[in-house]
């Protein structure tokens, strides 16, 4: 049986590609989510890819992730900024947790440079691009 991986999205990624692509670049989530679903599965990972604009939704799916003991990806995009409710709920995850950003948040002005989810997870991969996502995937 393959291992859960549960790879979840936050507010606006959905228009990723097309939204400030000088920032973050062309690659839809689309391209985004068959490179990551086709590198996990070469891993041996079920990959559940998903995206929302709802925090409550995002919350709902890392409860999710908990019960079914899945490793998780997560881009919290705009809920990365002071969402208490995502950084409780990834606080429950007893797998690797790793947050990804498409942009180097460090380098970017607030409010977009401190991760409040980075308090809670594994490691963090940004400023590389959507390849971040495939550097999740093998950590």
């Amino acid at each position: 049986m393959a291992t859960p991986l549960f790879v979840l999205n936050g507010a606006n990624l959905n228009m990723l590609g097309r939204r400030e692509p000088n920032l973050y670049g062309t690659t839809t989530l689309a391209q985004v989510q068959a490179k990551t679903e086709q590198l996990a599965a070469e891993l041996g990972l079920a990959c559940d890819f998903r995206q929302t604009n709802h925090e409550g939704v995002l919350v709902d799916w890392i409860q999710e992730a908990y019960e079914k003991e899945a490793a998780l990806i997560i881009n919290p995009a705009g809920f990365s900024f002071g969402r208490v409710p995502v950084l409780d709920a990834i606080r429950m995850i007893t797998k690797p947790v790793i947050e990804v950003h498409i942009s180097n948040i460090h380098a970017r002005p607030e409010p977009h440079t401190h991760s409040l989810v980075s308090r809670a997870v594994t490691g963090v991969i940004c400023g590389l691009g959507a390849g971040g996502y495939l550097l999740a995937v093998r950590a």
